[in-house]
């Protein structure tokens, strides 16, 4: 689990992050949504280290890591895995030397127990039998499974994504969220996505914050935030016509479910009126007493008259 405190961070006359505060939670994809130039990358570099904020703190499963001794820094980055926006991999070296290359900065691993762990990784992302290929030659998504398996090559602890899945097709696209999702499950750890992708939001948006203008305007899932009455939100998530009909719909489903109960309701109050009441069931139902004189009686009378 992490934890952001009151993170405050400008750029000279530009204030970029005011007061940012939240909890990233373990074996979940935590998304950062927002529109461009918001400060969620900058937030995210904050959280790893990579920018100093002016103000707050972060914890990472409660050890302190803002402005703490440098070489409790230095073991918490060792469990940080990054995916880099441009998945970064190093152009003159292959598949196999890009993934090995922070086991050997990080690791005291030999040869044999690295190419063990990259031959792992590799299969884990889809990409078994690409050692030797390089990085001109994959494909956009390719090379974005190859910096996730470079990520977790260390056996990460906390995993930070930078739009993973920037520049994509669709479809790979969504394939590169579920490989995200699937890892941080496996694997129990705290992953925090910085996005502006709706789909990725619907798709794996286990917890998600939206920034705007340098504040966190809100906080939920993914099954809540079509229903969000912060304006701010809804005017980025119904940016495009197809959100604004699916929006549509779903309004329209609902109204017309709330009709149906309604209707039921009032129907099964109306059918409990007319029903007659057990009383009066059991009065007709219930056989009238013989006359107390009876035939004896009449006969009695007969004689009477005779």
């Amino acid at each position: 689990m992490i934890e952001i405190h009151n993170i405050h961070k400008a750029f000279g006359d530009k204030k970029v992050l005011d007061g940012v505060s939240g909890v990233f939670e373990t074996g979940k994809t935590n998304l950062l949504l927002g529109a461009s130039g918001t400060g969620k990358s900058v937030l995210l570099k904050c959280i790893v280290g990579l920018i100093k904020p002016d103000l707050g703190s972060v914890t990472f499963d409660g050890t302190y890591f803002t402005n703490n001794k440098l070489d409790i820094r230095q073991e918490i980055r060792r469990k940080i895995g990054m995916l880099f926006q441009s998945s970064a991999l190093f152009d003159s070296m292959t598949v196999e030397k890009n993934v090995e290359f922070p086991l050997k900065m990080l690791t005291d691993m030999n040869k044999e127990e690295r190419m063990e762990r990259v031959n792992f990784c590799l299969k884990r992302v889809g990409l078994e039998g690409s050692n030797k290929k390089m990085p001109a030659e994959l494909s956009g998504g390719m090379k974005k499974r190859v910096g996730i398996a470079r990520a977790i090559a260390p056996h990460c602890t906390y995993l930070f994504c930078d739009e993973p899945n920037s520049g994509l097709d669709p479809q790979t696209a969504l394939k590169i969220d579920e490989l995200i999702k699937e890892i941080t499950e496996e694997y129990n750890i705290t992953t925090i996505i910085v996005t502006h992708d709706m789909n990725s939001v619907i798709e794996i948006g286990d917890k998600i914050f939206f920034l705007h203008e340098g504040k966190k305007l809100w906080e939920g899932t993914r099954d809540e935030i079509m229903d969000s009455n912060i304006k701010e939100l809804n005017e980025f998530i119904f940016a495009n016509r197809l959100m604004r009909d699916a929006k549509k719909v779903e309004e329209e489903e609902r109204e017309e479910e709330e009709e149906r109960q309604h209707n039921g309701q009032l129907s099964a109050s109306q059918g409990k009126e007319k029903a007659p009441s057990e009383e009066t069931v059991e009065t007709q139902d219930e056989p009238q007493p013989e006359n107390p004189e009876g035939p004896a009686a009449t006969t009695q009378t007969g004689k009477d008259k005779v």
